[in-house]
């Protein structure tokens, strides 16, 4: 085996330990659904399209973290298009990757197909990278390439929601009418910038809530569309009800009232599935 090619899966072992198998392919059209791809979109500094050239099998002794099942590969793949990543990759790359076994013991053949990976730059003057997660490169069709585009559009905007922390403080305002309110719930984020939900009662109305994403809420902002990165950042890691710390309000009566307007925003963004195992993902 080459010299530099031992040196770089060397590099790799400490790296990939436990390094669950991909699935290659599934019986479903797409079994991604957009909270898998924004999971991988938006841990991942290089994104790119790119086709296989070698899948060079490494030695099951050389890979010794390799898990039970799969067999190691080094992957030499062309670059076809980069999708997200500063600064841009080389037009050749390299990346270890487990492949799953089938039960004659033989892993799928991917070389000259064509791929999106998702992935960290470990050596970006040669090309060496790193998977952002064991099953960190999926089958290219045009379909996954236009919602993976369209996200990472939404990932890198100036404007983009940032990560939900968790939950910092809810209170409801009772109206001057009876059955009139106000509940405000302010979330804390990753980045320190401000997300807020409004939920406004109003007499003889359906309620109404919204998300503002600055200090001051913004009269035009409405509830997320599903399927977006603000609902995904809503939907996906919300608290399935309101943590009793995070209540701020003055009585029992106004106390109950913002559980329940939060058990409204909640049944309102709907469920987040998700296709790929809940250990692949990084917060």
């Amino acid at each position: 085996m080459h010299k530099n090619l031992l040196v770089f899966i060397t590099l790799l072992w400490s790296i990939s330990a436990n390094f669950p198998a991909f699935s290659q392919s599934d019986t479903n059209p797409d079994p991604l659904q957009y909270a898998d791809l924004a999971d991988l979109s938006v841990n991942a500094p290089i994104i790119a399209k790119i086709t296989v050239k070698q899948a060079i099998k490494v030695d099951p002794e050389r890979a010794p973290d390799a898990p039970q099942g799969t067999q190691r590969h080094y992957i030499v793949a062309t670059t076809n298009a980069l999708i997200r990543g500063q600064g841009g990759i080389p037009e050749t790359i390299r990346y270890v990757i487990d492949l799953p076994l089938n039960e004659r013991g033989r892993a799928p053949k991917i070389k000259k197909k064509t791929f999106i990976i998702f992935a960290r730059n470990l050596l970006a003057s040669n090309g060496d990278i790193q998977l952002a997660a064991p099953d960190a490169q999926i089958d290219w069709t045009p379909a996954r390439d236009q919602r993976v585009r369209s996200l990472v559009r939404e990932v890198v905007a100036r404007n983009a929601p940032p990560a939900v922390v968790r939950i910092g403080n809810a209170f409801h305002v009772p109206g001057t009418i009876i059955g009139e309110g106000e509940t405000q719930i302010f979330m804390e984020t990753n980045s320190g910038d401000p997300v807020s939900i409004t939920v406004l009662s109003r007499e003889g109305q359906k309620k109404i809530w919204a998300v503002s994403l600055s200090e001051i809420v913004d009269e035009a902002a409405r509830a997320p569309v599903r399927n977006t990165l603000l609902w995904y950042r809503l939907a996906c890691f919300l608290p399935r009800s309101l943590p009793e710390e995070s209540l701020t309000s003055d009585s029992a009566t106004d106390a109950n009232q913002a559980r329940r307007d939060y058990d409204l925003v909640v049944q309102d963004l709907g469920n987040c599935p998700r296709s790929r195992p809940a250990k692949y993902r990084i917060q």
